[in-house]
């Protein structure tokens, strides 16, 4: 039973991602960390369980690294109230 709620919730999923439009710069780091993720969860757990969840955990860190990738020339900084913003980088970063 279990095998097949992880197959229909796969299904379920790559279905619906069928129907968005995906930025490069955060599709190819996602499947670089689901892949690395994996093997990684495989590695330790040794089952399929373990392999699923390092795979959920390295897409989501991948997708999360690209995204912060994608502005090149632009830098994030904090200002004194530990607002985030994001401006030009200095010269020569």
């Amino acid at each position: 039973m279990k095998k097949m709620m992880i197959a229909a919730v796969s299904a379920l999923t790559l279905g619906l991602a069928g129907c968005q439009s995906v930025d490069r710069n955060v599709a190819v780091p996602a499947g670089v960390g689901a892949l690395g993720g994996a093997l990684v969860g495989q590695a330790i757990g040794g089952n399929t369980e373990s392999t699923l969840i390092g795979a959920g955990v390295g897409a989501a860190a991948g997708a999360l690294v690209g995204a912060a990738t994608n502005r090149p020339g632009e830098c994030v900084y904090r200002d004194g109230r530990g607002q985030r913003y994001v401006a030009a980088c200095p010269a020569g970063y």
